[in-house]
């Protein structure tokens, strides 16, 4: 029996592929990337869901050279300092790319806005579900990059303060991701992490309880 509100048989693939080839990106070509096409990529994350329509993500554009240097800066040093943490993975972390942050066109921070206790709605036992919602704007995203043939890194190995205090974020405000945008000359045919040999995804099967 066919559902009446179902996509035709190619709109699904499409939806489908568009989430299968999703990754990571590390490696950008420093191409720039169409203005109207970073437009189409931003109004996606803002069709996004969120709780109590809150809408908490925040986007900053990063167009100043120097201040990309200093991020990439403030990156690396916690770049280092994870990899001093994972101990005898030290040399095997220092080996990975873990971020584009000089090569990609287009630099972008992903952040909490301040006065976030005013949204009560769905939030009241659960607060951080306003991460959650910025999360579902991040991956509106990288889905819509994908299908515009763009490259998206999310990296996160930053101290929030430190980056929050170089952008002259409000207090209260929280950045959570560093987002990396360009185009690339490929896109990794698995996760690049499973590339590397540094991760192994598991099964849906290990993750479904029931009851």
């Amino acid at each position: 029996m066919t559902n009446k509100h179902s996509y035709t048989a190619e709109e699904k693939a499409a939806v489908y592929k568009a989430m299968a080839e999703r990754r990571d990106m590390r490696h950008f070509n420093c191409n720039p990337v169409e203005p109207a096409v970073f437009g189409r990529i931003l109004k996606a994350a803002h069709m996004a869901p969120s709780v109590g329509l809150m809408q908490p993500w925040r986007f900053i554009r990063i167009v100043n050279q120097d201040l990309r240097t200093k991020i990439s800066r403030i990156v690396d040093k916690e770049r280092l300092e994870t990899a001093k943490a994972l101990n005898d993975k030290k040399d095997d972390f220092l080996k990975l790319k873990v971020e584009g942050i000089l090569q990609c066109s287009e630099l972008v921070i992903a952040a909490l806005p301040d006065k976030r206790e005013k949204h009560i709605f769905g939030r009241r036992t659960l607060p951080q579900m306003d991460m959650a919602s910025l999360s579902c704007a991040i991956q509106n995203m990288w889905l819509a990059a994908r299908v515009e043939g763009i490259g998206m890194g999310w990296v996160s190995l930053f101290d929030p303060e430190t980056l929050a205090s170089l952008l002259k974020m409000p207090k209260g405000s929280l950045p959570i991701a560093i987002l990396c945008l360009g185009e690339v000359d490929a896109f990794y045919d698995k996760p690049m992490l499973v590339q590397e040999k540094w991760a192994e995804e598991r099964p849906l099967e290990e993750l479904i309880s029931t009851d």
